[in-house]
């Protein structure tokens, strides 16, 4: 987890959101066909069985590795459920870095704000069991996922003005925890919720 000064307003440099998306490291040619068939058979489980109801031996058997390999890769489901949504993160990580306004660059802070907003319940919405798993397996391990990093510095950027920004941030990111959303969705709803957001 990330540790911040808490003793007062901050300047907030736009610079490390670039930094934060680290392309992955280059694999052997073998590991790359052994990541490809678990992540493959992860994702056709997950939609068929739900993310509870899959075991990481029954995802080894599916991908036809070891399940020494499975865990040596991704040690449990949190991390294969992380790497399944890598790649969906880095698609809206790349709208907030240099796509059209006002999710990307060149429009008023406030409305990136809600921009990014929507977006990302959108995202959480359309992946709510795998986010939920990636941040709930273990204590902590929302705050651990490079994702979560980069949201908040996007989020402490566009909340320059406010008198503390990466508190404001991260009190923004507790509404968009995936296990808050499950609890709250069925009651309160979409459009409530939503509104909720962007009254924060």
């Amino acid at each position: 987890m990330t540790h911040h000064d808490s003793s007062g307003p901050q300047s907030v440099s736009p610079e490390p959101l670039e930094l934060l998306r680290t392309p992955p490291p280059k694999e052997r040619a073998d590991a790359a066909r052994n990541r490809a068939a678990v992540l493959e058979a992860a994702a056709r489980l997950f939609a068929e069985r739900g993310v509870e109801a899959v075991s990481m031996d029954q995802v080894a058997a599916a991908a036809g590795v070891g399940k020494g390999t499975l865990f040596r890769r991704f040690g449990d489901k949190s991390g294969l459920a992380a790497a399944l949504l890598d790649a969906r993160e880095r698609v809206l990580q790349e709208q907030v870095l240099h796509g059209p306004p006002p999710l990307g660059p060149g429009a008023d802070p406030a409305e990136r704000l809600d921009a990014f907003l929507d977006a990302y319940f959108d995202y959480l919405l359309e992946h709510l069991d795998l986010v939920r798993m990636s941040e709930t397996a273990t204590p902590g391990a929302r705050y651990r996922i490079g994702a979560y990093r980069f949201w908040h510095r996007h989020l402490a950027i566009l909340l320059g003005s406010a008198p503390d920004p990466d508190q404001t941030a991260h009190a923004l990111l507790a509404a968009l925890a995936a296990d808050h959303v499950a609890a709250l969705l069925p009651e309160l709803g979409e459009p409530r919720m939503r509104a909720g957001l962007r009254r924060l």
